[in-house]
Formats: structure tokens, C-alpha cells, sequence
């Protein structure tokens, strides 16, 4: 069951925000099956299966096709992500950074998947019940992680800097960020909170990934929500209940690219739009909710 968010609300992976990060697993699972070429995430359908949210499971798996349930967009979108996260690290880690941050990691498999340069460590920072499910999924399925990971038990809303730092996390050496998927599922202070913490417990050279999305022209955040209601219907027709549209916060913000900018941060960014097309991917068509102005930033903090 969906509830809408409010202050102090939990979570697990098949249910609110958490089951968000199981939807995105499955859509992984589903371009990983079907395009190698840009996204290879073994882990996906696994972890999938362990959540045990039976619709879900099949289509990751490939029992049930996508059809309307996962639009080929969501699916195109999944790999350009995930590419863009993985070029990010890769790059951070290969030019000597050695403290990762994955901040609200979900069921990313990055850890287990990717080739780190020795000595890497890599923090997952999620809700305890979220990060203490995955580990034992992994476990259970035999899986090793490639760098040295250290979770990171913390609601973002908590003392997550003093639980990372508990960990070994240094800020006076560089740390690569991410914040994945993540920016919406917060109120707006709450986002530039998160924004100046990072800058806060990064070193000069630090890098940081994230997306920045445009404020709504009049009418955009109605069609968005109109489009995930529809989109929630569909799911709740095949006995998964959720309402997506309730999931995010609405309202005016900070573009997350030029807060971070006005924060010391030197940043490059491409649209979704321009990935799709750099990538050869089918351009998004009728774009009413502007899915395509969706910029994707990284850069390193001057400071």
C-alpha cells in the first residue's frame, strides 16, 4: 500500500520510495536482458527475485513482457543512467579517488559489479532495513564485492555524515558522490540540505553526480501527475499497488546544477534528451512532461 509522504515515514523495498528502487532494478534487469551494449547488471534480477514482489520478479525475470507496465522509455532511460553512473565512478576511481559515496544506494550492485581500482571504498548509505536486506540477498547468492564496501546503516534525514564518518569516511581526502534518483524523493529544503552536507564533507577535488531538474512551467507538474496516476492504474490492474504520484514532493526548488554551482562545484551536464541520442536510442516523442530536459550533472568541487 501507497501512503503519501509525510515526516518520520519508512520503508522497505516493496513498498513507498523503497519499492521505487525495486521498479528501477527490475527495468535494469529488463534492458540488461535485452542490451548488453550500454548496461551489464547481473545483480538485478536477483536482488529483484529476493524482494519477493511477485509482478515484479516476472517481469525482471522475462516471464512477463514489459507491454505498458514498463514503457520502453523507462527502459532506454535505465541504461542511459546507469552508464552515466558507471563512466562516473570509473573515471573518479581511475584518477585516484578512493572514497565512494553511493548515497540512498537501494539495490545498486555497484560494489559487486564494477572493476574498482584497489584499495576503492566504497560507502552505501540507505535505511537500515534497505541496506541490511541487500547485503544478505548478496550473501545468499554468493556475490563478492569488488571494492571494500562499508554500509552505511542512516536515514538521510539523520545523522548520516556522523554514521558515514563511523564508517572510515575521511573529508579531508576526495570523495566521488551520487545521488541517483534521489533529488524528487525529497522536499526542497531537504534537497539543499543534502546538497550543502556534501559540499560541507568534501575535499578539494571531491566529484559528484546527481540530476538536475527544471522548475515547472504552469501546468507541468499537473501532467506529471496525471501520467503517474495513469501509470499507477496499470500496475494496480496487475494486483501491484502503487501510486507513484504520491511518492514525490511538488512544488518550487532549487535546480540542484546551478545550487551546486553557486557552491564551488564546476559541472557538466547532458539532457536526457542528448543522451538518447548519444547513445543511438529512440528520441522520447511526445514529451509533455519535459522527461527530456532532465539534465544529468558530474563535476569536482574547486573549492
Amino acid at each position: 500500500m501507497t501512503s503519501t509522504r509525510h515526516e518520520g515515514d519508512t520503508w522497505d523495498l516493496a513498498s513507498s520510495v523503497g519499492a521505487t528502487a525495486t521498479m528501477a532494478a527490475a527495468a535494469r534487469a529488463i534492458a540488461t536482458r535485452t542490451d548488453r551494449r550500454l548496461i551489464d547488471d547481473p545483480f538485478a534480477e536477483p536482488l529483484v527475485r529476493a524482494v519477493g514482489v511477485d509482478l515484479l520478479t516476472r517481469l525482471a525475470s522475462g516471464e512477463v513482457p514489459p507491454g505498458d507496465l514498463v514503457e520502453q522509455v523507462w527502459i532506454d532511460v535505465a541504461k542511459i543512467r546507469t552508464k552515466f553512473y558507471d563512466e562516473f565512478f570509473l573515471e573518479a576511481a581511475n584518477a585516484g579517488i578512493a572514497q565512494v559515496v553511493i548515497l540512498a544506494s537501494g539495490l545498486d550492485s555497484r560494489a559487486y559489479r564494477l572493476p574498482w581500482p584497489a584499495g576503492t571504498v566504497v560507502y552505501e548509505v540507505d535505511q537500515p532495513r534497505v541496506v541490511e536486506f541487500k547485503t544478505r540477498a548478496l550473501a545468499e547468492l554468493g556475490a563478492e564485492p569488488t571494492a571494500d564496501r562499508r554500509v552505511v546503516a542512516a536515514d538521510l534525514r539523520d545523522d548520516w555524515p556522523g554514521a558515514l564518518r563511523s564508517a572510515g569516511f575521511d573529508p579531508g581526502r576526495p570523495a566521488a558522490w551520487s545521488a541517483e534518483g534521489l533529488l524528487g524523493y525529497l522536499p526542497p529544503e531537504a534537497q539543499d540540505r543534502l546538497l550543502d552536507t556534501i559540499t560541507e564533507l568534501s575535499a578539494p577535488g571531491s566529484r559528484l553526480a546527481t540530476e538536475s531538474r527544471p522548475n515547472p512551467r504552469p501546468g507541468d507538474e499537473d501532467r506529471t501527475k496525471d501520467r503517474l496516476r495513469g501509470i499507477s492504474e496499470r500496475w494496480r490492474a496487475r494486483s501491484f499497488d502503487t501510486d507513484m504520484a504520491k511518492l514525490r514532493y511538488y512544488g518550487e526548488r532549487n535546480e540542484a546544477a546551478p545550487y551546486l554551482a553557486d557552491r564551488g562545484w564546476v559541472l557538466n551536464g547532458s539532457t536526457i534528451r542528448d543522451l538518447l541520442a548519444a547513445n543511438d536510442l529512440p528520441p522520447l516523442g511526445d514529451d509533455d512532461v519535459r522527461m527530456g530536459d532532465m539534465l544529468y550533472v558530474s563535476g569536482t568541487l574547486a573549492k
